[in-house]
């Protein structure tokens, strides 16, 4: 048994509370036994502190990999999701970059009383913060793992959320900043997912005559609209412009990393994780899945995630030993 594979006694889901040195709040949510190896487990702009499942109350955004049993096994770890900054109430915009989100976990860190996380597994924008963080705090993590980011935001990304960006800001102007956030997020999820899928999942089958709908665009709408209705216009802009302020010198994280690729990511395609695993300063395994869900597979792909992590969780050697 791996020296992380004694089961140990639940305890109940707990939020924990810091302050950065200007006062700004800084909000986790801890799950599993006291006194397990903590697992730090960060996803995109749109995730929470939520992220496994949790009985009477709001679902998390991982559970089928953050439970009981699971990949991230819920019995063995104590892990800690947390709320990126700026604050869902911000109403201006905040520039903000992933070695502010960085400080913000090692604040929460501190207030744990975690000299040393076992792991940050960070996905999208996760995965640059686990990255700014390894770069940053080298001593503070054991190993790391970055699913679908790299060291730098590549370039068709940058176009994209360029265009997002503009959207809103001009739903801004004109006094309708949800209309814009709704036309964003639409936008972005044609890059997040493939066009094979929407091919497979689509028609463009027509489904209303005034304004003219189709099928896939019902689907974009009703995305938009979900999204509208758990982020600020604000909060969006700064999230965004901080993907495309991200770079790191990989030659400075010595620290073993599992990288997970995916062959139809538009946003970090297999060859820009490549190049991020030959720049790294320590031991980097590559491993890429075949999905067609692009960019969203960490959050649709967890059967095939489901043993690359739960081997990354309890054999702590296996990155350095594989590289």
């Amino acid at each position: 048994m791996a020296r992380h594979g004694r089961a140990r006694t639940l305890s109940p889901p707990e939020d924990i509370q810091a302050r950065d040195q200007s006062g700004q709040r800084i909000t986790g949510r801890l799950y599993g036994p006291a006194g397990a190896p903590l697992v730090v487990v960060l996803g995109g702009i749109s995730a929470s502190r939520f992220v496994a499942g949790e009985a009477g109350e709001r679902q998390g955004w991982w559970p089928e990999l953050v439970c009981q049993g699971g990949a991230i096994d819920l019995r063995r770890f104590r892990v800690l999701g947390m709320e990126y900054a700026p604050e869902d109430g911000a109403g201006q915009q905040a520039a903000v970059t992933t070695e502010d989100q960085a400080s913000r976990l090692r604040i929460l860190l501190d207030q744990l009383g975690v000299a040393r996380a076992a792991a940050v597994i960070g996905s999208s924008y996760g995965g640059m913060v686990g990255l700014a963080f390894a770069r940053l705090y080298p001593g503070r993590l054991e190993r790391l793992c970055v699913i679908s980011a790299s060291h730098r935001p590549y370039p068709p990304g940058v176009a994209w959320r360029g265009i997002q960006r503009r959207i809103v800001r001009l739903g801004l102007a004109s006094g309708q900043a949800e209309d814009g956030l709704r036309l964003a997020r639409e936008l972005a999820m044609t890059t997040y997912r493939t066009p094979q899928e929407f091919a497979a999942r689509f028609s463009a089958r027509q489904s209303g005559q005034a304004p003219l709908r189709f099928d896939v665009c019902d689907y974009l709408h009703h995305c938009g609209e979900r999204f509208a209705r758990t982020m600020t216009a604000a909060r969006f802009l700064a999230l965004s412009e901080s993907i495309d302020r991200h770079r790191i010198e990989p030659e400075g994280i010595r620290t073993p990393a599992l990288l997970i690729a995916v062959d139809s990511d538009q946003l970090a395609p297999p060859e820009e994780m490549q190049a991020l695993q030959a720049r790294l300063g320590g031991p980097a395994l590559l491993r890429t899945i075949s999905s067609p869900y692009g960019h969203d597979a960490f959050l649709k792909e967890t059967q095939k995630l489901s043993p690359l992590l739960s081997r990354f969780c309890q054999e702590p050697c296996h990155v350095r030993q594989a590289c």
